[in-house]
């Protein structure tokens, strides 16, 4: 079943960003080779006139030809993270935002509680908001109390590739929202870490640093896209339950049926 976030759906479960790869020619590798369902950027960083490498990014997400996610990655109020959104409507023609929103510079950790307010006033003007915020169940129902549609919890600090640290939390926020999208954003570093979330009933990844960093951008891209299939289809097959006792996988001749741990009167 296709990724459905504010009435739109998308083949695709990966987000993959645009920052930091080693040259323009291995972006462009790496996203046609992964195919994500949006491709994001940062407008106060780059800019769509920016050169990077001697080429225009905005030429090449252009002829890429995928849906584009702007965020406000750097911003640290309220009123610098809405004037940014307002600035990458302009110029990219999209009510799509990822809503970033800094506390500390140090972890990158988002400003929960502007966070809320940001979100409430970009709902309000007409934005499609998916905002970067921890891992926080209470955080999480103000933002969907805000207005939005979809939620980007992070793993871990950004850039870190810890892969999911709180575990315990992750879980409780799925079983807790059943019902909303929820993409991972932050902290993936391994394509494992991506199937494991995709396997507990997350809805999407987002994906920088683990890609744009690694030795083969456009291999680990691939990897990334494939973990995020295989997770999710493992989602839909409903894994068996762990035990904590031996079960033999087949019947063993001469043994009644109601001996068998599954069997109930």
């Amino acid at each position: 079943m296709a990724l459905q976030l504010y009435n739109e759906q998308f083949e695709s479960r990966l987000l993959l960003g645009t920052a930091a790869y080693p040259n323009p020619e291995i972006l462009r590798a790496a996203v046609r080779k992964s195919q994500p369902a949006m491709i994001t950027l940062a407008l106060r960083r780059q800019g769509a006139t920016s050169a990077e490498h001697g080429q225009g990014l905005w030429g090449l997400l252009q002829e890429l030809d995928l849906p584009i996610l702007p965020n406000t990655a750097g911003c640290l109020s309220v009123q610098e993270a809405v004037t940014t959104a307002q600035m990458a409507r302009e110029v990219f023609a999209t009510d799509w935002i990822k809503l970033e929103l800094i506390g500390d510079d140090h972890t990158l950790q988002p400003d929960v509680f502007q966070l809320v307010q940001a979100a409430d006033i970009l709902i309000k003007d007409g934005f499609k908001v998916l905002p970067y915020c921890t891992e926080d169940l209470i955080a999480c129902r103000r933002l969907l109390d805000a207005g939005c549609q979809a939620l980007m919890p992070w793993a871990a600090p950004i850039g870190t590739g810890l892969g999911p640290v709180h575990e315990y939390a992750l879980h409780v926020l799925r079983e807790h929202l059943p019902d909303t999208p929820l993409l991972v954003d932050a902290g993936l570093g391994l394509p494992s870490h991506a199937a494991a979330v995709m396997e507990w009933g997350f809805d999407g990844v987002l994906l920088n640093t683990a890609v744009s960093r690694s030795g083969a951008p456009v291999l680990m891209a691939e990897a990334f896209a494939q973990a995020v299939k295989a997770g999710r289809l493992a989602y839909e097959a409903t894994p068996v339950v762990p035990r904590h006792s031996a079960q033999a996988s087949t019947p063993q001749l001469g043994q009644p049926f109601w001996h068998y741990p599954d069997y109930n009167d």
